[in-house]
């Protein structure tokens, strides 16, 4: 780490040779970088775009991406060029089209990236393109752009996964308790009991252009049996378990931290990840389960059309209306149908499951496990699912063959009970 600390400072201050900030249109600039053959210049030009862009309003940076859209797109005369050389079987002329079919705004986001410490600063210009693009879907190819560097440059082979303990520095530590996104940590007393309790684990995720901020984080309780309820993991009085002793590790939260890397997964390796480490720390674990939200139950519920609703069991069905014109919460026998039907039968396109966090774990080769009723009575909890929350299991002799049928046929993992509940048969 020094040596990258020295490089780092030697090439600032290189850069920083560059004198004034120029006073030509960033998308000038960004013309210029592309042109530039000297690397002292390039860095220079490279700095003061990012500058000027961290300085924009939001309008003017919405202004920005549309003029690296359509000003740095792929060459067409060059693509055509190399289009016309291609015959079968000839590997050269091939690459020639896919280099010449490149956009340039790609390496413009390249160069972009030499200058020290630009690659976060890269992933908050995405943070504020994904927010440009629900107003401007012209910007997609952009946004495309982005994802497909990245998606490269944050593979799991840069990747290096930390545990935080109280001895992690307090920088790092403050941003885990500001990126927090299921249950919020109310303070340092709270991260406490979260990273330095003997029964509680935090993993993270971390790269090395990156190096005090963290990429996802999983929170991890181990206890005696599958949790039915967050209170009881998070309470402030509860009662340690002897983490030798423990028999289940529990995923109860995992955050995203960075905005500027949606779409890119990473998720699923740190679980796989974290999942062996505990293994080898505590060969008394015998299941992996998440005490996971329903994000998108009661949504789903006041969406429901009614010819939808005259598809469904007329109780349940009155329910539904019930909580449509009065908000009358559906009883619990009622609610842990509709969760079922929920999270197995509503899907999106490409018939993968609706609810956000269960096609994450599902399309992770996990089992819909169990149903919890009145699991999670935070205000965030009640509104998104009435308090209701569910386990997936992580079994490892059925992962791969959950995470390929999910994968090529969408077939969902459940438990039989699940099934029987949706209206399914109790085996696939």
């Amino acid at each position: 780490m020094p040596e990258r600390s020295f490089l780092a400072e030697m090439l600032q201050r290189i850069a920083g040779r560059g004198g004034r900030k120029s006073s030509k249109k960033p998308a000038d600039l960004c013309s210029e970088l592309l042109g530039d053959k000297g690397e002292v210049s390039g860095l220079v030009t490279a700095m003061n775009i990012l500058d000027a862009y961290e300085a924009m309003t939001p309008d003017q940076k919405t202004l920005f991406f549309q003029d690296i859209a359509a000003g740095f797109s792929v060459d067409d005369k060059a693509l055509e060029f190399a289009i016309a050389g291609w015959t079968p079987g000839n590997d050269a002329a091939a690459r020639e089209i896919h280099m010449a079919a490149e956009p340039k705004s790609q390496e413009l986001i390249r160069r972009l990236n030499r200058v020290p410490g630009a690659t976060a600063r890269l992933v908050n210009m995405r943070a504020d393109l994904l927010v440009a693009l629900m107003e401007n879907p012209g910007l997609n190819g952009l946004n495309i752009d982005f994802q497909h560097l990245f998606r490269s440059w944050f593979n799991l082979g840069f990747l290096e996964m930390r545990r935080m303990n109280w001895s992690t520095q307090a920088d790092i530590l403050e941003k885990i308790i500001a990126y927090e996104a299921v249950h919020e940590i109310t303070g340092w007393d709270d991260l406490r009991q979260r990273v330095a309790t003997p029964d509680r684990r935090l993993f993270a995720f971390f790269h090395p252009a990156m190096p005090s901020d963290p990429l996802i984080f999983v929170e991890v309780a181990l206890t005696t049996g599958v949790p039915g309820a967050i209170g009881p993991i998070l309470a402030k009085n509860r009662k340690s378990v002897d983490p030798h002793s423990a028999r289940t590790a529990v995923f109860y939260s995992i955050s995203n931290c960075q905005s500027g890397l949606r779409g890119i997964s990473f998720g699923n390796f740190l679980i796989k990840q974290v999942v062996t480490d505990l293994e080898h720390e505590f060969p008394s674990l015998r299941q992996f389960v998440t005490l996971s939200p329903v994000p998108g139950l009661r949504r789903w519920i006041s969406d429901m059309a009614s010819d939808r609703t005259a598809d469904l069991p007329p109780p349940l069905a009155k329910a539904v209306q019930d909580a449509k014109s009065t908000g009358k919460i559906p009883d619990e026998a009622d609610l842990r149908e509709l969760t079922a039907r929920y999270l197995l039968l509503a899907r999106r396109s490409g018939n993968t499951a609706l609810d956000s966090v269960a096609h994450f774990h599902l399309g992770n080769g996990a089992t819909l496990h169990q149903i919890n009723i009145g699991a999670d009575s935070s205000p965030r909890g009640i509104e998104n699912s009435w308090g209701v929350m569910v386990n997936y299991l992580y079994d490892g002799g059925s992962i791969e063959a959950n995470h390929q049928a999910y994968a090529t046929e969408q077939k969902i993992a459940a438990a039989a009970d699940i099934r029987v509940l949706a209206g399914l048969p109790k085996r696939p």
